[in-house]
């Protein structure tokens, strides 16, 4: 049996998708284990670009199979606009993904009660508006809709029509915003059953049974280790858990099943939204790495917050998700900065500690070390050998400092800009 799962280490926007198309060649299934639509996965595959919301990655390999899984919460109104659009590029998405019956349907009175909260927060979470933490809340409160439920009309109504009495309650009587109707819902639900109604399969018995004929599965987390809700730095976190408990409770698979744990980390540190950045730079360095790096949301567009690479970050990480290995990606990125921090620690109230707090992060301070860089465009490299010395011994501190092993590198967003270390 082979399962891999790849974990994003930092607050998402690792590089994670780009990653997951490199490590597709080697696997048969392609899983998305949780999150929704509030991930912006991109791959760029010959020059083009795609943007990926919901459909895993995996999906651009024309001999892989892909499959949403039932930790997801999902928008089927997205699904099927990223579905078709695969369909118009030749891709035959219908034939080859899969939507678990158990996966919570995101319904547009979840992302008006996203909207309505935010807007009535005083301090702000920084949510995409997508609908993700109310349709998991409706899963936890038992009130959600499922995919496999809309295949049955009249139960169907009568689940809707008990959602939409709570919804529209507290939408027009806490937020004062109008309510949805029946035939609003129902609507969206039964194209989504004329579109998709194949797609929907029990994909725990699916994976499974996969496994026992030898097939190698990819499990893709979205968002990142820090914005897990349990784990991450709360409550500016995500909904859901993006670490490796959620691979399992969001496929049906267990531990025994997975025999590798891939942690995917940019060489500096990103953050979109609110929260604590213990090494954001808000200076000209930081402005420098945005630039550089294209560092706005695939999402929402909003410019992400830059800083360095934290250590502490990567080895909490590391402990939770029980990481085997790591891809880093966007060296490139740090290429013409003379010297480069790297957050070896913290101090907290004067006294050093070595371990990610998870309360209290405003009163951290990083203690730094600077390394060397280095001058030379390494966006072109297509080997390890071929790196600059100084952007080398950066991979062997952050190795060294971590402790897990830097088994692949990534200086571009192009599948051939990937490459195994030396």
């Amino acid at each position: 049996m082979s399962c891999s799962v790849a974990i994003g280490t930092q607050w998402g926007d690792e590089g994670k998708a780009k990653m997951i198309d490199y490590f597709t060649k080697d696997a048969d299934i392609v899983v998305r284990y949780q999150g929704g639509a509030n991930a912006g996965h991109t791959v760029v595959v010959n020059g083009k670009k795609y943007v990926f919301h919901l459909v895993p990655s995996g999906i651009l390999h024309k001999d892989k199979h892909c499959v949403v899984g039932n930790g997801l919460v999902l928008d089927p109104v997205q699904l099927m606009e990223e579905v078709e659009s695969l369909e118009l590029e030749g891709l035959d998405a219908k034939k080859r993904l899969f939507i678990s019956d158990a996966v919570h349907l995101i319904l547009p009175y979840h992302k008006a009660l996203d909207a309505a909260m935010e807007e009535f927060r005083s301090q702000k979470i920084g949510t995409t508006n997508r609908g993700i933490g109310p349709c998991y809340a409706d899963k936890c409160l038992r009130t959600g809709i499922r995919a496999g439920e809309i295949f049955d009309e009249n139960t169907l109504k009568e689940r809707v029509t008990i959602a939409l009495k709570m919804k529209n309650l507290e939408l027009e009587k806490v937020y004062n915003k109008p309510p949805f109707t029946l035939e609003e819902i129902m609507d969206i639900l039964t194209v989504f059953r004329k579109k998709a109604g194949k797609m929907i399969i029990n994909t725990q018995n699916y994976l499974h049974q996969s496994l026992k004929e030898n097939k190698k599965i990819l499990l893709e987390g979205a968002q990142g280790y820090a914005l897990d809700i349990d784990h991450g730095t709360y409550p500016y976190v995500t909904s859901s858990n993006p670490t490796i408990g959620g691979a399992l409770l969001g496929t049906g698979l267990n531990s025994f099943h997975v025999n590798e744990v891939i942690g995917i980390a940019k060489a500096y540190v990103t953050r979109v939204g609110e929260g604590p950045f213990p090494t954001e730079d808000t200076g000209s360095d930081g402005d420098r790495l945005r630039v550089n790096g294209k560092e706005f949301g695939s999402t929402t567009g909003r410019p992400r917050r830059c800083g360095w690479f934290d250590v502490e970050l990567l080895k909490q990480s590391a402990r939770i998700n029980g990481l085997t290995s790591i891809s880093l990606t966007k060296l490139d990125v740090l290429t013409g900065f003379g010297k480069i921090k790297v957050a070896v620690g913290y101090e907290k109230k004067g006294k050093k500690i070595d371990y990610f707090p998870s309360a209290e992060l405003g009163t951290i301070k990083p203690v730094y070390e600077e390394l060397d860089g280095w001058e030379e465009d390494i966006d072109r490299v297509m080997n390890y050998e071929d790196l600059p010395s100084g952007a080398r011994d950066y991979i062997d501190f952050l190795e060294k400092a971590v402790g897990v092993k830097i088994t692949v590198v990534s200086v571009g967003p192009g599948r051939e800009s990937t490459f195994l270390r030396g």
